[in-house]
């Protein structure tokens, strides 16, 4: 997206397709937590397809597409939602790992993938809920 898109009103949304990339994106990230140690048992097995579906509209409306995820849930409020889950530095990094795979696989090097990392990066941090501290042991 250069600035010229900005000017003319686009939205990293428009950009990349609408929610049909969202979806795919979700989709693709998904693959990863199905079979990942730390992070599956986090999600209950009845709830998959609402944990995508949710992800896929809060992710669509927070890059500038219809706002269906607040309609259905109201506020994000993203801290209070995952608190009822442990979130350190490995469950972060664990996450990370997978949406950045997912990044990787749905866009093309440029301008909307740093967009999307630069998003996805200090959003995993701010989830963490622990005061644990991530010191790498030589």
């Amino acid at each position: 997206m250069s600035n010229d898109d900005e000017a003319e009103g686009m939205t990293l949304y428009d950009a990349v397709g609408g929610m049909p990339f969202f979806e795919q994106l979700v989709d693709a990230f998904y693959e990863g937590i199905e079979h990942d140690p730390v992070l599956r048992p986090l999600y209950p097995d009845d709830d998959m397809a609402g944990a995508k579906r949710r992800l896929s509209l809060f992710l669509g409306q927070y890059w500038g597409g219809p706002t269906t995820y607040m309609e259905e849930r109201g506020h994000p409020m993203l801290r209070m939602r995952h608190a009822p889950f442990h979130v350190g530095p490995t469950e972060r990094d664990h996450w990370l790992l997978h949406m950045a795979a997912a990044v990787e696989r749905c866009t093309p090097p440029g301008e909307i993938r740093d967009m999307l990392m630069g998003y996805f990066v200090p959003a995993a941090e701010h989830m963490r809920n622990d005061s644990t501290l991530n010191i790498v042991k030589p």
